[in-house]
Order: structure tokens, then sequence, then C-alpha cells
């Protein structure tokens, strides 16, 4: 793989702690802010929101830049929302500049995954994927439960500014591994014409392959976001527990994405058929026995394997269908990961506030992904059939 791909990897992975770091601050924003738990989650929406919608609103307006300057100027405007979220105390501001953070992160992220699918021959965009998704993966790892243990020890404001801190070596990074004539086969004078590429929109195999990629990242998203409630509450664990949680989620989620890496370009299918059904019985299971810590510990792992390994999937399914979107491609795949990432948290704030009780989203994840196994069974052939086209 291209040392340009790490490098976006790294910020990346930066960003992803961002993104993720919520899951173990939300108690704490909450207490501060004064406002409802369910509230608090809606900043994981918020910016899952500002992603969806910034993916191609960025990308377009990005598509004729240099690439490596668009990266850069992206995460200078995501470093410099963050040092405002680090030092408001309204929520109403938190809340917009978690907007204003994500369509950085949706501009970075759709370029990125644009970028990668000229980095690579054309039948290994899941490997490119998967290395890239790796930052993600890894921030849920190490990035995210040291926030977690950051804000414990020293307060959520620390945490944002330590992903300011991060920022920069994320911008050099960026700076040394690509270049201006990275991934200008999408960005020169002879791509495609914008309206063709949105065009592409139209197509079924497309359309369901975001669908799929929204509903499973949903499911995710609704569990992860209220992990630490979970946690503290239902298992009656210390808050140094979350940690641990978020820790074997990303290790889980790490593996979870390599496994399909190797996979998802040669037997997509066979991945779905088997992780997709094993995902929704997780769900299930640990919604069960959430309140049993080893149960809890042990599912939260499994879960993060399953949930990454068919999630990662899916959004290949994407790039491979958006083939004909060399520009857009990106933002289609980053807008599919972020409608779930929207849905889900406002979903699982919905049954937590329903009185469903602390195991109430995943509830939600497992019937998101039932819903997403039904339509893979309906239309897993086309799919399927407009992958195979893409790659040939």
């Amino acid at each position: 793989m291209p040392f340009a791909l790490y490098m976006l990897a790294l910020a990346v992975f930066v960003m992803g702690t961002s993104e993720f770091m919520l899951a173990g601050l939300l108690p704490a924003i909450a207490t501060e802010l004064a406002v409802p738990i369910g509230t608090a989650g809606l900043l994981t929406s918020a910016f899952a929101a500002g992603m969806v919608i910034g993916a191609p609103v960025m990308a377009a307006f990005a598509r004729r830049w240099p690439p490596r300057v668009a990266l850069i100027v992206c995460l200078a405007v995501f470093a410099g929302c963050h040092v405002i979220a680090a030092m408001t105390s309204a929520f109403p501001l938190l809340l917009i500049t978690r907007v204003l953070s994500a369509f950085s992160n949706a501009g970075f992220l759709a370029l990125a995954l644009s970028t990668i699918t000229t980095l690579v021959p054309a039948d290994q965009k899941g490997r490119a994927l998967s290395v890239l998704l790796s930052g993600t993966t890894i921030a849920t790892v190490a990035g995210v439960p040291a926030g977690a243990l950051l804000g414990t020890a020293l307060g959520w404001r620390t945490t944002f500014w330590a992903i300011t801190i991060l920022c920069v070596p994320a911008i050099f990074g960026v700076a040394r591994g690509t270049t201006n004539t990275a991934g200008q086969a999408v960005t020169g004078a002879s791509s495609p014409r914008l309206r063709a590429e949105l065009s592409q929109l139209a197509k079924p195999g497309l359309v369901v392959a975001m669908g799929l990629g929204a509903l499973i990242n949903g499911g995710t998203f609704a569990a992860l976001t209220f992990l630490a409630p979970v946690v503290t509450g239902a298992a009656a664990l210390t808050e140094e527990w979350v940690s641990v949680a978020l820790v074997l989620y990303g290790i889980g989620s790490f593996f979870g994405v390599t496994v399909a890496g190797q996979l998802s370009d040669r037997r997509p299918a066979a991945v779905l058929a088997v992780g997709g059904p094993l995902l929704l019985t997780g769900w299930i299971v640990l919604a069960l026995l959430a309140s049993h810590p080893v149960a809890l510990m042990v599912l939260v792992l499994v879960q993060g394997f399953l949930s990454f390994g068919v999630g990662s999937t899916l959004i290949a399914r994407v790039l491979y269908a958006a083939s004909d979107a060399p520009t857009m491609g990106g933002s289609y795949a980053t807008a599919a990961l972020n409608t779930g990432a929207a849905a889900g948290p406002v979903l699982g704030a919905f049954g937590l506030n329903a009185g469903l009780g602390l195991p109430a989203p995943f509830w939600v994840a497992s019937a998101l992904t039932g819903i997403a196994l039904v339509v893979i069974l309906a239309t897993g052939r086309t799919v399927t059939k407009t992958v195979a086209d893409a790659r040939h």
C-alpha cells in the first residue's frame, strides 16, 4: 500500500478520535452544561448530520482543488472548531462547532476516499478502504479511551484541546505524504462533469449499497453512543470501565475491518452472509445480558469485530458501485456512513426517553440490522452485479 494512504489514515485517526470520543464524555458534558443525557447524545447526531450534508457539498466544492491543499484546509478548519468547543460553556454553541467540525471532516474523508481509489489497482478498493478505516478503529482502541481517561481526570474540555494538538502532526503528515498530483485522475480537467457524477445516484446498486451501509452504521452508533451509561448504569461498573469497554470495542473493530479488507474485494457476499446474521444475534444477546459485566465486555469486543467487518464491506461496495463518479464517489460513501451515524443516536435516545431501559440502544441496533438483512436478501444480486461490473 502507498505511503500516502497511511498518512491519510493518520489524519482519519485524529478525526475518528474526535467523532467517537463523546461516547465516553457524554455524562460529564451533560452534567456540566445542565442538559439531559439524551440531549447530550445529539452532539453525536449533529456531527454525523453535518457529515451527511457536508460530504457531497464539500466534495463538489473542492473537486477541482489540488488534493493536498484541500486536505490540509479541511484539517485546519477542523482544529479551529475544536478550539472554540474547548472554550464554550453554551450547549448550542458546542452543537454548532460539532456541525462545522463535521463539515471539515466530511470534506477530508470524501476527498480521501476518492483519492485512495486512484492510489491502488481497481480490484483493491476494499483493502485500501481497510487501511484508511484502520485510523478510525485505532482511534477507538487508543484515542477514544485515552480521551475518556483524560476527560475523567482533567475535564472533558481537555480532550478537545488534545484533539487540537493532535491535528498538528496530522497536517504535517498529510503535507509530506500526499502531493498535489495524488488523485489527479479524479481532480483533473478530464474528470466527468458534476451532473454526470450525480446521475450515478440513480443506479439501484449504488442506492442499495448506500442504504445498507447507513442501516448497519446506524445500529453501530446507536449502541456505541450510549455505551457509557450502559456500563455505569445497567452493569453497575465504575467510570474507569467505560474506557475498558471502548478499548475492547476498538480492538474488535480493528480486527474486523482488517479481516474484511482481505475478503471484501473477493468474497463480499460470503462476508455479509455469515457476518450479518451473527451481528444481529450479537446485538440481541447484548441487549439481554447488558446487566452482566463479563458478558457485556465480551460481547462489546465481538460486536466491534462484526459491526466494522460488515459495515466496511458494505462501504467498499459503495466505492465499487460509484466507480463512474470518481470525484463524488467518496462523498457517497461518507454520506452512507454518516446517515446511519446521525440516525442511530437519535433512535437510541428515543428508546431511552421512551422508558425502554438502558439497553434500548442495543434493541435499536438489532432492529436496524434486521432491516438490513431483509434488504440484503431481497436485493443482494442487484448489488453484487453492480459491484462485479465496476471491477471489470
